[in-house]
């Protein structure tokens, strides 16, 4: 039976969409104009019309729809309005003001109580041996803990859980993939270890060698030094980057991925996180040394024939700094992850908001921590005993030569 213009047969196109079987002309809906047969007779163009209309523009209306939702999820960070930008960078004038005068005061107190003596060559000397021995105890920590940072560099990024993080990182390339970033590792850990390690040895040195300044509190020192260490890091930030990058995304897509970003945002986005990165470091290197160098003092000694007791006391001391310096630190670690490797530019403020939105308080504060806790307590454990073996292995050296 011939059917109508209008009837129910022509008009279920409407209703089925795009997925459905293409009737009549409708199956030329998206062809380029030119490939299509001759025109139908008079009396069906019209009809037919009325019917491809819909059927043409329902992928346009979904593509359109999918579009929106993209640019929601890419939506830019919102603009912080200007009282909360005059606030955040009063804070920030205020803390860098009360750090410079507390420096600014200690120096001259340093030369008006104490004659302005300090023991530059043996400071520097001291934060040689130390910033050495510390590199060279890095390097034997990336090569052997590589896959556990890889896996907790991943879960800061994604919030898996440590066995997730590990089977995907496993599918994703077996175990070569959890050495991706190995070269970056190789370049910025044992530098960046080199700073810390001889801010630490260098500056309590040079704060011991003045009568006044070797009677503040030992925190208060160790704040100095961990300050210096936490600036000289940020120096690193391009390299820390890349590493992060082939972590959590692969070694060919994270060099894809920083080259899209640097089109986009210049060389800058390089330093993306950088000021988390100072942040987590000073926070975390900060409750390391203040606890290292605690149980240095409180601890009794080893005696010297006791190669184990020494081996041990090192080990624990270690273990328990880095329980307590990434229990402080983590928040920041996981912020700068986020930054690091979002394909969009994200602020502190919106990295921080969309972890809260979407896993909590948990998240932004125990995302990965486990296996930071493994990772990390394994790494405090072998970097004091190695960074001790190696400093009295150089110090040794020197006074024989």
């Amino acid at each position: 039976m011939a059917t109508t213009p209008g009837s129910a047969d022509e008009r279920r196109p409407l209703l089925s969409g795009p997925s459905s079987a293409p009737t009549s002309s409708s199956a030329y809906a998206s062809v380029d104009p030119a490939s299509r047969p001759a025109e139908a007779p008079q009396g069906t163009s019209t009809s037919r019309s009325r019917v491809q209309k819909p059927v043409q523009d329902s992928p346009a209306r979904a593509e359109s729809e999918d579009d929106e939702d993209d640019d929601d999820e890419e939506a830019p960070e919102p603009e912080a309005d200007p009282s909360q930008r005059r606030r955040s960078l009063l804070r920030w004038t205020l803390f860098w003001a009360l750090v410079v005068g507390v420096t600014v005061f200690l120096i001259v107190q340093a030369f008006r109580q104490g004659g302005g003596e300090f023991d530059w060559k043996g400071a520097l000397k001291k934060a040689g041996g130390g910033g050495l021995a510390g590199a060279m105890a890095m390097i034997v920590q990336v090569l052997t803990l590589m896959p556990l940072r890889t896996v907790m560099n991943y879960q800061y990024r994604y919030g898996t859980t440590t066995t997730e993080a590990s089977k995907k990182l496993y599918a994703e390339g077996g175990y070569g993939r959890y050495w991706a970033g190995l070269g970056p590792a190789l370049v910025q850990g044992p530098v960046a270890r080199f700073g810390d390690t001889a801010a630490n040895a260098g500056i309590l040195a040079l704060l011991a060698s003045n009568p006044f300044l070797s009677k503040l509190p030992s925190p208060l020192k160790t704040a100095f030094a961990s300050l210096a260490g936490a600036l000289f890091r940020m120096v690193l930030m391009p390299v820390d980057c890349l590493k992060t990058t082939m972590q959590t995304e692969g070694s060919s897509r994270a060099l894809s991925s920083l080259r899209a970003r640097i089109r986009a945002y210049g060389p800058g986005t390089l330093w993306a996180g950088a000021w988390a990165t100072a942040a987590a470091n000073w926070v975390g290197s900060f409750p390391w040394f203040s606890t290292y160098n605690a149980l240095q003092a409180y601890l009794p000694p080893a005696p010297d024939d006791g190669v184990w007791l020494k081996l041990g006391r090192q080990a624990l001391i270690g273990f328990v700094a880095s329980v307590v310096s990434d229990t402080c630190s983590n928040s920041l670690r996981v912020v700068k992850t986020y930054r690091q490797v979002s394909r969009k530019k994200v602020g502190y403020r919106q990295a921080a908001s969309d972890i809260l939105r979407t896993e909590g308080a948990r998240g932004l504060f125990g995302r990965g921590l486990k296996t930071r806790y493994l990772a990390n307590g394994l790494q405090g454990l072998l970097f004091s005993v190695l960074w001790k073996a190696f400093a009295e292995l150089i110090e040794g050296g020197g006074k024989k030569g």
